[in-house]
Parts: structure tokens; sequence; C-alpha cells
């Protein structure tokens, strides 16, 4: 160990207050990082919940277009083109 000197206990201390400090802070850091990661988790599932509805839509609207397109296409009183046209869904 170190002589006991004024300079050797200045130094001591200074290294002392540095660790009570970090450990002081540590609990607040630890709680910051933790909302930090639950607010990303949150916004990803957030958006993954709007794209998965946005594709939803995009699948909802090409059915109804091609049954659309099929009752179009079908003559006045003719069926059998409808149920040809609906198996190919």
């Amino acid at each position: 160990m170190a002589f006991p000197t004024s300079v050797n206990s200045q130094i001591t201390d200074a290294v002392t207050q540095a660790n009570v400090s970090v450990l002081g802070d540590a609990p607040a850091v630890a709680m910051g990082s933790l909302f930090e990661a639950c607010a990303v988790a949150l916004s990803n599932a957030a958006h993954n919940a709007t794209n998965s509805q946005q594709q939803s839509y995009v699948t909802a609207q090409a059915a109804t277009t091609m049954c659309v397109a099929t009752l179009l296409s079908s003559a006045p009183g003719n069926a059998n083109a409808l149920n040809a046209g609906l198996k190919g869904l």
C-alpha cells in the first residue's frame, strides 16, 4: 500500500466518490434503458400491426376486384360463366 500522504488520501477519496456515484446512478440508468427498450418494442408492434392491416386491405380489395370483374364479364342470365369465374378464385 502507498505511504499515507495528503495527496494519496485525496486520490483515494476521489476514487471512492466516483465509485459511489456510479453505484448510485446504476438503478436510474437501468430503468432508463428498460423504458427505452419497452418503447422501442411497443412502437415496433404498432408498426407491424399497421402494416399487417394495410396488407389485408390490399388482399380484400384484390378479391373484390376479381369478383366484380367476374360479375361484369358474364352475360345476363348466364350462371355458368359466373360459377366458372368464382371457382378460379
